[in-house]
Order: C-alpha cells, then structure tokens, then sequence
C-alpha cells in the first residue's frame, strides 16, 4: 500500500522555525521527484518546494527563497522541509507528493494527507 505519511506541524510564532518530514513507502520512492505543496484555507494549492530523485538539485517558490530548504534521504525514504524565519503567510497544510512512473511506464502522483502548520503570535 503506498502511503505518503507527513509529520512535524504545529503551531509556530512568527519569526519560528519548523522541520516537516515526508516518510514514503509502498513504492520505490528513490525513484520519484519529490515536492512540497501548501494549502491555506480558501487558496489554491501551490508548490513550495521541489527536489530531483536524486537529491541533487531543487527549486523552491518565490515566496520560501532563503527561509526553505528541501532535503531527502533516500536511505530512509524521507522527504524533508525545513522552514525558518516564518512569517503568518506561511499557514497552510503542508502535503508531500511524489512524481515518477511506475515500473511499467505509467505516469504516478502520490499524496499524502497533509500537516497543519500554523504561524501565530
């Protein structure tokens, strides 16, 4: 069963930092491009960061440049985002996805369900 399983939200003052981790299984995950999306209430959902399979290479949006970083380790088949200096416009559901194909060539997108991050004082 593939699962996308995110974990490390929670209510943050502005100005805070937090660390979100991804955990994947059921599926061979070294093998996906993996992001980073957010959802506030009544937005859009939109990118915030993604990674290649291999770790090497990542963008992030305008909005996270400098105060996000995206990280993996396929070893342990984690996706990490570390969020520093937050600001209010940060709160949303922070949802991990992965982008690959399957092993025979069919076009994949997994989701997880998401954690809340909340940026108040």
């Amino acid at each position: 069963q593939v699962q996308l399983v995110e974990s490390g939200g929670g209510l943050v003052q502005p100005g805070g930092s937090l660390r979100l981790s991804c955990v994947a299984s059921g599926f061979d995950s070294k093998g996906y491009a993996m992001n980073w999306y957010r959802q506030a209430p009544g937005k859009k959902r939109e990118l915030v960061a993604a990674i290649t399979r291999a770790g090497n290479s990542a963008i992030y949006a305008d909005s996270v440049k400098g105060r996000f970083t995206i990280s993996r380790d396929n070893d342990d088949n984690r996706l990490n985002l570390q969020m520093m200096d937050l600001n209010v416009n940060d709160t949303a559901v922070y949802i991990c996805n992965a982008v690959g194909t399957s092993e025979i060539g069919v076009p994949q997108s997994y989701w997880g369900q998401g954690t809340q991050v909340t940026v108040s004082s």
